[in-house]
């Protein structure tokens, strides 16, 4: 059988993106999507996402790390599904979709950057070296010396196996300041099992992170991933961040035909 997909990429975190408003996409099946995202023998993605009918929103967002399983909400890959549905006549420029981690709203602009409502945050955990907090995924945000030649890699993967986080496991961030409301930033992502050039609930758990532990005073941050450039805007509410918005770019790559 054939499927046709599109293949999206934001600042580098790139995304297999199907069609499955007719529900013909085999979703339980694992081995198909890790392969699908394989880069040797599939299409190759940090993810795959599919776009599916909801009764209550514009669209439901589905998606699934590269090991095939379903996960957590994705930043990036929200707003290049957003791309996607316009594509598809779906949407115009505003749009209300729902994810596993509830509704979101968006906005897609003339030069392709995507601004994507998040999940409100209401509780960062801060200890002497690290925050956790949860921005639609898990994250573990640490500030380090030397990022452009930090391990992130086995360091990450140290942390996201460890005790501290269980079987369920989180995603890493790690962080330099660059200026009062710029930061740079890599993340090591659970389900890749490596670092990605970019991760939207990453960009927006070390923006509030750092406006959490006193860094910055700012609520418009400015983020260099590995794959670009990010923007987080939010505000605080007594201990709660509330409006948040994850503002970025959401390329179409190519469209393609595979049969499995």
């Amino acid at each position: 059988m054939k499927i046709t997909f599109n293949k999206y990429e934001g600042t580098g975190n790139d995304f297999v993106m199907i069609d499955n408003r007719k529900t013909i996409f085999p979703k339980n099946d694992t081995k198909l999507i890790e392969k699908l995202c394989d880069r040797r023998f599939g299409i190759g993605g940090d993810g795959l996402i599919l776009l599916e009918n909801d009764t209550d929103t514009d669209f439901r967002m589905v998606y699934y790390n590269s090991d095939g399983n379903e996960s957590s909400m994705c930043g990036n890959g929200g707003r290049c599904l957003v791309a996607f549905a316009k594509s598809l006549n779906v949407i115009q420029d505003d749009t209300d979709f729902i994810a596993t981690d509830g509704p979101h709203h968006a906005s897609i602009f003339e030069n392709g950057t995507v601004s994507l409502g998040m999940k409100d945050v209401d509780f960062v955990k801060i200890e002497s070296d690290y925050v956790f907090l949860n921005t639609g995924s898990p994250h573990h945000v640490m500030m380090v010396e030397d990022l452009e030649n930090y391990d992130v890699k086995t360091v990450g993967s140290q942390i996201r196996y460890s005790d501290l986080y269980g079987k369920p496991g989180t995603n890493v961030n790690f962080v330099k300041q660059i200026s009062e409301n710029h930061f740079a930033l890599r993340t090591y992502e659970r389900g890749v099992e490596d670092e990605t050039l970019s991760c939207g609930t990453g960009a927006t758990a070390v923006a509030i992170a750092m406006h959490a532990i006193g860094k910055t005073t700012s609520h418009h941050i400015h983020l260099d991933v590995e794959g670009g450039k990010l923007e987080v805007s939010f505000v605080k509410e007594g201990d709660k961040y509330t409006h948040v918005f994850l503002k970025g770019p959401a390329t179409f790559v190519f469209e393609g035909e595979i049969e499995w």
